[in-house]
Parts: C-alpha cells; structure tokens; sequence
C-alpha cells in the first residue's frame, strides 16, 4: 500500500485483544521490516476491551507509532476506545523522561470542559472514578491523603486540576448566591472555559438569580448545568414557558404546558398520563406533533442536598424513520437518535426540557433532510426539462 501512494498505515487492535507488550512489539516489527515505511505515518486504532487501550496506544507511540486514534473520554464501541485525555496527559507527563521524548501539539487546558461538551452534547454521562476528567479525579476522601494534601498538593497528585482547565477554588474567594451580580458570573463562567455572549449570558443570569432564590450555595456544577441547558442546545424551534402537574394517590396525573411554537405564538395544552412526566409529555406531543419513542430516559443529581439541581437526559427517534435515518460508511441504514439535557430543581420541568430539547433537534434534522429531498428533486427536475429542450434542439 505504501508503494501505491499510501501515507498512512493504521494498524488497529479491533477487538482489543493484544498486551501492551504485544502490541508494541507488532509496531516495532512492523517499522523494522516494512519496504518504505520512513515514508509513511503508523497510526494506532487501540480498543478498549480489556481495558488496556491507552496502555496498548502509549506502547504503539514508544515504537515508532506516531498517530494515535483515540476518542474524548474514551468513548466508541463495545467498551470503547483509547481516551484522548489518558493519552495527552501520560505523554505531557511521561514523554520527555520515559517516551523518548514524545510530544503532542495539545492543549491541556482544554481538555476539562470538551469532556463535558462532548458529554453533555452525546448524552454519555462521564463515570465518577474516569481517569483524568471525572468527579472524583481530583478529590481526597481519606483522612491520611487530605493532611498529606493540605501539607503539599504533590504528595497525592500528580497533576493538577488546573493543567486541564477545571479551576478547583476560586483565587479570590467568590461565593455565589442570590446577591450576586452578572459581573461575577460572568468572571466565574470563564474561568470554567465559558465564553458568553451577551444575550447567552443575559439568559443564564435570569435562571441562576432564579435558582438562586431557592438554593444557598451555588456551586460549579450549577452553573455548568445552567450553561448547557441555556446554551447549549442547538436551534430553538419550540420553547417550553411554563408547566403545571398534578398527581398523587387521588387521581389520574394530569399536566398542563405552555409553549412557544416556531410561528412565535404561545399554545397551551394539557393530556393525562401514567405520571408527571409522562403527563407532561404527552401533552408536548399535542402540541408539537412530531411522533416519536423515548428509548432511554435517566435524572441525576448535579450536587448534593434536598435543593441540588437535577439533570435529566433523554434520548428519542423519530417515527418517520425514513426522514431520519442516516446511512453509514458500510451501506447500512442507521435510525437516528436525538438526545436533550435538561436542568432545573423540579425534575418534571428538567425532564420536560430536555424532551422538548430532544425533539427540537428531531425537527431540525427532519426539516434539513426534507429540504435535502426537496432541493433534489427539483434539481432533478430540472436537469429533465434541460434534457427535454436540448432533444427538442435535436430534433428540430
């Protein structure tokens, strides 16, 4: 492949079978003994089966790989593959003194708040104990390890927190609650990787001061939640107001919601279900009209305490699978999924914000396909009508 132009040779481990050893010794035989390779980029694709891609990607790398396939929180098939943050992290860390002085051109800074881009927008929630970006990456809970912290950060981390762009404590001592002010919040949000415009920001201030109300303390992961649920969330085609639940152990669950429509005019409507939820979608459903299922549903607590936010995220599919569907590199026809996050300290108004998010990106990409179709066949049309004037020149 390399003599008919090939500059790059991906060498995967599909099934993530091999050893770190293995692995590294099939590079190493690999730029030793193939005609050509000087010319060309080994490039490793590592799965994470056996929980050794990272390892299996580094050893790659120290062989004479230098191209490594890898995904943001080490997301992919089965049980996925090599973690771009395990992999940039142990070579800025490692690649000087032990890798032969192996490099990468990324920005560690960054990679804190795209692991929760790409979490928020793929709905995959980030396991507390993941290496690198998850909860529990930076936190101490035993009492030898917070006096040896206390006494020196280095004596139990070996990074900090800071390198990838998650600011632990505020340098000036900012705490956040219903007395403070837009400035503050703004300082604060880009401190998280934040960048607001000026109406993004006008938006996230009006329901912060509103949670602010309600909860004392409002920490990191608020804001982040408020973030993605404000900004976060793609074209806005329907825009969920207000709603109002009923239920209990005394009747049917009955839920009224008020929407504003893609023509700018408020609707209201209301339906009974077999919960509040369940209510309040059903009544979304008579008003939006777009058939769907709800293929996986899921609430978490954003912090601790009886006034902690809940997260809720849901992922649909479209009943008009047709519109819908994508088609693969393989010629398969794949059903899209369309997934909404939601947050809010009421968890039927979280869950009815992330449906109503879900559905608006459901409608975008049945509105873009549509047109896709439509533009297609009149240009199919068209080209017909050229085809037809172009004989009738013939034939005259």
């Amino acid at each position: 492949v390399i003599e008919a132009g090939a500059t790059t040779l991906n060498i995967p481990d599909t099934t993530g079978w091999n050893l770190p050893h293995e692995f590294g010794g099939l590079i190493a035989a690999i730029k030793a003994n193939t005609p050509g390779i000087d010319s060309a980029v080994i490039s490793t694709h590592c799965q994470n089966d056996l929980g050794l891609s990272t390892a299996n990607s580094l050893s790659g790398a120290m062989n004479g790989a230098r191209q490594i396939e890898c995904t943001i929180n080490g997301i992919g098939e089965r049980a996925g593959n090599a973690s771009l943050e395990e992999v940039a992290m142990a070579i800025a860390l490692k690649g000087e003194s032990q890798m032969g002085g192996l490099r990468t051109g990324i920005n560690p800074v960054h990679i804190w708040p795209i692991s929760r881009m790409v979490s928020d927008y793929s709905g995959m929630a980030v396991q507390p104990h993941k290496a690198i970006v998850g909860a529990n990456a930076f936190a101490h809970e035993s009492g030898i390890h917070q006096d040896g912290m206390l006494k020196n950060r280095e004596t139990y981390e070996i990074m900090t927190p800071e390198t990838i762009g998650l600011q632990r404590v505020d340098g000036v001592g900012l705490t956040f609650g219903k007395h403070s002010g837009r400035h503050a919040l703004s300082s604060r949000l880009k401190e998280l990787g934040y960048n607001l415009a000026k109406e993004e920001l006008d938006t996230v201030f009006t329901r912060f001061k509103d949670l602010a109300d309600k909860k004392k303390g409002i920490k990191d992961e608020d804001l982040i939640a408020l973030v993605n649920d404000e900004v976060q969330q793609g074209e806005v085609v329907w825009q969920l107001l207000d709603l109002q639940v009923v239920c209990g152990t005394m009747g049917m669950p009955t839920a009224t919601v008020r929407l504003i429509g893609p023509d700018g005019l408020e609707k209201i409507a209301s339906a009974i279900g077999t919960g509040p939820v369940d209510a309040a979608y059903k009544a979304v459903d008579s008003l939006v009209q777009v058939p769907c299922s709800l293929k996986d549903y899921s609430v978490t607590s954003v912090t601790a305490g009886i006034d902690a936010l809940a997260t809720t995220k849901v992922v649909i599919q479209p009943s008009q699978r047709k519109m819908s569907s994508v088609l693969t590199a393989q010629g398969r026809q794949f059903d899209r999924t369309f997934t909404g996050q939601g947050a809010d300290d009421d968890i039927v108004v979280a869950s009815t914000r992330a449906y109503v998010y879900a559905l608006n990106k459901a409608i975008s990409h049945l509105k873009h396909n549509r047109d896709v179709v439509e533009s297609m066949t009149s240009q199919s049309v068209d080209e017909e009508i050229d085809m037809g004037e172009v004989s009738g020149e013939l034939r005259a």
